[in-house]
């Protein structure tokens, strides 16, 4: 059995919150997710997540209830933002992440920051 990349699990978890239209026990979480894991290990994650305070939950029964906390967006710029600030070259690192865009993501940074070409 292969390792799941650091995050990934997380990631697939926070996937099946954002598509859902209500807060999900983590047994409805389990029924959603496309592989094979223990009960126990969903219901660890969504409690970390919890505490990350990336997904709201709510007690429903005997079980909570999860729902995200932040959108997908928020997330991907909360991630960029570590790896920003995990760095000494912060300027290199930002070279680095521009100069891999896409011309269209340049054009929609550009337009963020309020520039113009």
């Amino acid at each position: 059995m292969s390792r799941r990349p650091d995050g990934a699990l997380e990631r697939d978890i926070m996937e099946v919150l954002w598509r859902s239209d209500e807060p999900l026990t983590p047994g409805e979480v389990l029924e959603r997710l496309d592989v094979d894991l223990a009960y126990t290990t969903v219901m660890t994650v969504l409690g970390r997540l919890h505490e990350k305070g990336r997904a709201l939950r709510e007690q429903r029964g005997r079980a909570f209830a999860y729902t995200a906390a932040v959108s997908e967006s928020e997330l991907a710029g909360v991630q960029m933002n570590a790896v920003l600030a995990s760095t000494t070259d912060r300027e290199g690192a930002l070279g680095g992440f521009i100069g891999g865009l896409s011309r269209r993501d340049r054009d929609a940074l550009r337009q963020l920051l309020g520039g113009s070409e």
